[in-house]
Formats: structure tokens, C-alpha cells, sequence
């Protein structure tokens, strides 16, 4: 499978509003529960937390220090696509430094020089993407695949073609079934005008299997106070903060995915996670089971020792599954994130917005998305934004609203 930047992915589709698409000739290979915040020692054989007072049989970090658990290494590029195992398909840190808005939803400065409707080059610290007015992405259509958002600061205005909308961030997550077809749009609004409005945000697209290709969409919030979040503390007092987005890290176990998700199913294995490291810090991250796809991807800090290699920021690395990792932090705060489960193991055939398993279905998926627009577009434009007010909501497909609580302060 190639790797696509989040441009390349949809530039099939042109400007916003475009409706008819062709298909190229090259074709390769893209309940809720509340759940409060956890403590525990990470230094656990696999499958299992244990409290920091408590005895654990294992051995100790110090034994694992020199150990070989990298597969291989590769650089990380700053607002590209990062490489991703399967069953993921797509993996992007989005960390844009946006100036104060305008009134409008858009930045109160010049646009001049940056190419609208298709701007990538990080100029300024910041790209409007596909947005001409408002950054971001304005309607475009999905199908075959999930996207799993974490806002991990600032708004994102979510709205798609089942009539749902969402605006969200501080640590929120959506996780959207495209299944058989589904049109949204993703807009990055700049809802101060007195300061600047900074954004960091991941997205991963994460494969569905044939049986579920075609399944109904389906929409889904994961809010900031739902997400689990692990405090662990190394044998020196150093801190380490995870937070766990899906599947689980020894006995603590995020929110379950939606129903028809790869990642519903224990038995993939399927975690999507961020550590946060203090200087120095140490963390030893358990073993899962042999054949499950591992990658860690270092993305803010100086230097991170993996076993018994040490990496720089901006570099990943495809990890053994079936033995501990010892990560050993460098004198900056350290971030990462750490996408694993067990590969799907089908034929992917991807071009654009659609991820199926043949090219004949490729094709069907474009010659259905001409025909029906899965569903059309309810909205009075393709960049929807939802106002001014901040607040964090969301306005599902039948109709309910709901609204997360509001962070202290």
C-alpha cells in the first residue's frame, strides 16, 4: 500500500463541492462508559496492571534495558502521512499554529501566497488544507474504512451526510464508521479574536474487513472525560501520563469503538494510545500477543531510548509484539503514540476517499458516489461551521443532542 498524505487522499475530489470523480488508472494498496482516571505500575507482565504498594512476579526494568525489540526504524515528517501496519491505514498529526480569526471563523491575516483549496506548505506554521475561507476539510466522501480523530486541543466543527454535527476538542474523540458510504466535512473554525487559536490533532484510518465493508455508517463521540488515563510513576518518582483512545493497557480499558469495527473485537488487539514522558522518565510497555502489528511513533521531545536503541523526535518504530518495551525517556518532556493490532490480512485497494478490497469495487464505490452522493448534503454549504459559542457539542444523526462537561476553569 502506498502512502498517501491526507491531500492526496482526497484530491480526487478537487475544490470543495465537487461531485463527479474519476477513477484514475493506478490503484494501490488508505457504549459509551464514564471512566475516571487510573494509577497504577505499567511494569506488569502482559495483560495485567498492578498497584504501586502491590508485589508483582516480574522481572524487574532494569533487566530489560538492553533489549532488541525494534523491527525497524523511519523518519517522521512533519504534517505527512506516517507509516502504518495494518490494520491502520493511515496515520497524520495535524499541529497548527493559527493566528487570531477574523470574525469569520477564518485567520485575521493575508492569504496571499498560499494556494487555496490545496494548501499544504505548512507556511507560517499553519495550512488551510482544502478550506478557502475557514481552514480544513469541507465535504468529502468516505467509504470501506473508519476514521478515528483525536482533537487533542483547540475545535474541530464536524457535519456529515446522515445530518449529524459535532463540534469538539480538549481531548475529545470521534470515531466514524464510513461503511457503505458517507460524506462529512471537517473545518478547523477560529473562534478567538483577541488570541491565537492553536490546533493539535491526530487522525488514523483504520481498515474494515470485507464482511464489513458495507455495513451503515455509523457516528460516534468518545468524550475527554470517557477517555481512560493512566498516571504511572517510575521506580525514581518520574511521571508518565497515558491516555488510552481504544482497546486497553493491562486492565484498564477504553470506551468500546462503534459495533462493526475491527477494534470491537478483543481478539485483534487493537490500541490506539499517547504517553506523555517527564525528563528521564521510564515506562515498560507489556507485551501483546505474536503476530500483532506494533508501532510507536516519537513525535515531541529530544531523544527516547526503545530497548536498547535510542531514536530522535519525529522517528517511529515497528516494534516485536511478544516481549516488553522499555522505553526510557531523554531530558525533555517526551510524547508519543502507539498504534498496534492484529493485521486484517485482506487485499487493500485504495484510491482517495474509498478503501475496498478489488479494484471492481473501487470502481462501484465512485459510480455509487456519483449516483447518490451517499445520501446527498443537508447543509447550506460544504465548510459548515457551527457558531461562535466554544461549547463542546454533539447532535446525533435521530436527533439528540448532548453536551460533555466543561473542564474545570
Amino acid at each position: 500500500m502506498s502512502e498517501l498524505t491526507r491531500r492526496e487522499a482526497l484530491v480526487v475530489l478537487g475544490a470543495a463541492g465537487t461531485t463527479s470523480v474519476a477513477l484514475s488508472a493506478g490503484v494501490s494498496g488508505c457504549r459509551s462508559q464514564e471512566t475516571s482516571a487510573h494509577q497504577g505500575n505499567l511494569n506488569s507482565p502482559p495483560g495485567g496492571l498492578v498497584s504501586n504498594s502491590g508485589a508483582a512476579d516480574h522481572a524487574p526494568i532494569a533487566s530489560h534495558a538492553a533489549q532488541a525489540v525494534i523491527v525497524r526504524e523511519f523518519a517522521l515528517a512533519q504534517g505527512r502521512p506516517w507509516p502504518t501496519p495494518d490494520p491502520f491505514l493511515f496515520a497524520v498529526h495535524h499541529n497548527d499554529q493559527f493566528p487570531k480569526g477574523n470574525g469569520a471563523f477564518g485567520p485575521a491575516t493575508s492569504l496571499a501566497g498560499r494556494q487555496l483549496g490545496m494548501d499544504f506548505a505548512w507556511k507560517d506554521g499553519w495550512n488551510m488544507y482544502h478550506g478557502r475561507e475557514v481552514p480544513g476539510f469541507p465535504a468529502h466522501p468516505h467509504r470501506g474504512f473508519e476514521t478515528v480523530t483525536v482533537v487533542r486541543s483547540g475545535r474541530l466543527d464536524h457535519a456529515d451526510s446522515l445530518g449529524a454535527a459535532a463540534r469538539y476538542g480538549d481531548g475529545d474523540v470521534q470515531w466514524l464508521t464510513a461503511g457503505a458510504g458517507i460524506q462529512h466535512a471537517e473545518m478547523f473554525p477560529l473562534l478567538s479574536e483577541e488570541r491565537d487559536n492553536p490546533l493539535d490533532l491526530f487522525q488514523i484510518w483504520l481498515n474494515l474487513p470485507k464482511k464489513s465493508k458495507m455495513v451503515a455508517p455509523y457516528f460516534s463521540m468518545l468524550w475527554a472525560h470517557m477517555i481512560p488515563r493512566v498516571e504511572h510513576k517510575d521506580e525514581q518518582g518520574r511521571k508518565v501520563e497515558i491516555e488510552i483512545r481504544a482497546g486497553a493497557l493491562g486492565q484498564v480499558r477504553a470506551p468500546a469503538p462503534p459495533p462493526d469495527s475491527w477494534a470491537a473485537d478483543p481478539h485483534n488487539e487493537v490500541t490506539i494510545l499517547t504517553g506523555k514522558m517527564e525528563p528521564q522518565a521510564q515506562l515498560l510497555l507489556p507485551a501483546v500477543s505474536a503476530g500483532v502489528n506494533r508501532y510507536l511513533y516519537f513525535f515531541s521531545g529530544e531523544t527516547l531510548a526503545v530497548g536498547d536503541k535510542t531514536i530522535d523526535v519525529l522517528h517511529g518504530v515497528e516494534l516485536l509484539p511478544a516481549v516488553p518495551v522499555l522505553l526510557s525517556n531523554g531530558a525533555t518532556v517526551g510524547e508519543f503514540l502507539l498504534l498496534q493490532g492484529r493485521p486484517i490480512s485482506e487485499p487493500v485497494a485504495q484510491h482517495g476517499p474509498f478503501v475496498m478490497n478489488t479494484r471492481q469495487e473501487l470502481e462501484q464505490a465512485y459510480r455509487d458516489y456519483q449516483r447518490t452522493q451517499f445520501g446527498g448534503w443537508p447543509w447550506d454549504r460544504h465548510d459548515p461551521v457551527h457558531g461562535k459559542d466554544p461549547t463542546r457539542f454533539a447532535r446525533r444523526p435521530d436527533g439528540t443532542n448532548e453536551r460533555p462537561p466543561e473542564k474545570a476553569g
